[in-house]
């Protein structure tokens, strides 16, 4: 093999520079896998697509799911690792099995390793038999409220499974990119300390200098988090660690509101995915605190796997990024009850409760400045109208 040959791990396959005498293609044996060679003729010699070994952890809830589909379709091989740990956090309504195998009906390369990122041996295992060239990490018990009520399970999920899978990669797949999928709760309600003034239908920020939201210099310590936000914590600070430390291209990716059509929105967990499942199924709503007026930014799950694409194929040792619908998919409560009113005629029943959650944000918004700044050609690229026209299509489906 030419020693100056050239790999990349985003969307497309890796490529190599082989002196072959004429284009041809070819099956390949490469980590349990039968690899299709494409070579294709240069001026001097051919070039070779190799397509790159992805492991999704979390690969049937919503972010992984996504990341599934889009390293899947170009021919890549993906090993995806999930044990359907939300029904045990949230009972059979949030259950992603559904989503496991609509993935393995439609993707080509993909297969799903009922495994428990907790069980160190198993995960070390499926690295070192497997030497992974990209991780897309989004195994997590995702619940802040969930957590108080399960913090031993929480944190061996959320801390110690991300050590696991961080130790696997520097020992087993050292020059692989390690995509961490952290979330805002890291910053706990230190967000709540700036100035806010209250609008008609939300609250927003008062200065101006803070108007595209909550950058990765906000503090993460001294603050209430929950215990979710103290595990995630945790593990955002053991990835950078391993990125700073031990020179690992790990990227952590601190979410906003994390959104999509293959989202198990339950009460405790998924705001937006939940709200438009009880308004079409005409179920009651409770909204907590804040008069209905607290902020949350939302992503569309593709924007976030594009994000992670954007980073394999630039890596930077332990770098933090904010991410979320930025300032032009905010919206409030209320106004997310009101669009969705607009859209698909549908009055939710919903009363307001005095009672905030602890440590809830009143106020949040991905500033994203620094991840547009280091990789341009990344943006948001489905709006909040869209988000939720596509959410309530695919509820009206299930009513079928």
């Amino acid at each position: 093999m030419d020693p100056n040959c050239t790999s990349s791990i985003g969307g497309t396959a890796t490529q190599f520079s082989l002196p072959f005498s004429h284009q041809h293609e070819t099956d390949w044996h490469f980590r349990g896998f039968t690899v299709k060679l494409r070579c294709h003729e240069t001026k001097t010699n051919q070039l070779v697509e190799l397509n790159v070994l992805v492991v999704v952890t979390g690969s049937s809830g919503l972010i992984g799911s996504a990341a599934v589909r889009h390293w899947d379709a170009p021919g890549n091989h993906v090993i995806g690792i999930d044990n359907d740990m939300r029904s045990t956090f949230f009972g059979p309504t949030g259950s992603t099995e559904w989503n496991r195998k609509q993935l393995e009906a439609e993707t080509k390369n993909f297969r799903t390793e009922s495994l428990d990122i907790r069980n160190r041996d198993v995960i070390f295992d499926l690295f070192k038999n497997e030497q992974p060239d990209l991780i897309i990490h989004c195994a997590a018990q995702p619940s802040h409220d969930r957590a108080a009520a399960i913090p031993f399970l929480d944190f061996e999920v959320n801390a110690n499974g991300t050590l696991n899978l961080l130790e696997a990669t520097r020992q087993f797949a050292p020059d692989a990119v390690f995509c961490h999928m952290s979330t805002n709760k890291v910053y706990g309600d230190a967000p709540n300390e700036l100035k806010l003034q209250e609008l008609e239908t939300r609250w927003d920020y008062a200065n101006q200098q803070e108007y595209h939201g909550i950058t990765e210099a906000c503090r993460i310590d001294q603050t209430m988090h929950s215990l979710f936000g103290a595990s995630k914590a945790a593990a955002d600070i053991l990835a950078q660690e391993y990125g700073r430390y031990f020179g690992l291209k790990t990227g952590i990716f601190r979410g906003g509101c994390l959104t999509g059509v293959s989202h198990s929105g339950v009460e405790l967990h998924g705001f937006l995915s939940y709200l438009v499942h009880v308004a079409v199924h005409g179920k009651p709503y409770t909204v907590f605190g804040y008069k209905g007026k607290q902020v949350r930014d939302q992503i569309e799950c593709s924007d976030v796997v594009k994000a992670f694409e954007a980073f394999a194929q630039n890596p930077r040792a332990g770098e933090v990024y904010n991410i979320g619908g930025g300032r032009e998919n905010a919206a409030s409560v209320l106004e997310c009850i009101t669009m969705i009113r607009e859209i698909g005629g549908y009055e939710l029943e919903y009363n307001l409760s005095s009672e905030a959650r602890k440590g809830d944000h009143i106020c949040y918004i991905s500033n994203l400045s620094k991840l547009r700044r280091h990789y341009p050609v990344w943006d948001i690229t489905v709006s909040l109208r869209e988000i939720v026209t596509r959410m309530i299509q695919a509820e009206k489906d299930k009513l079928d």
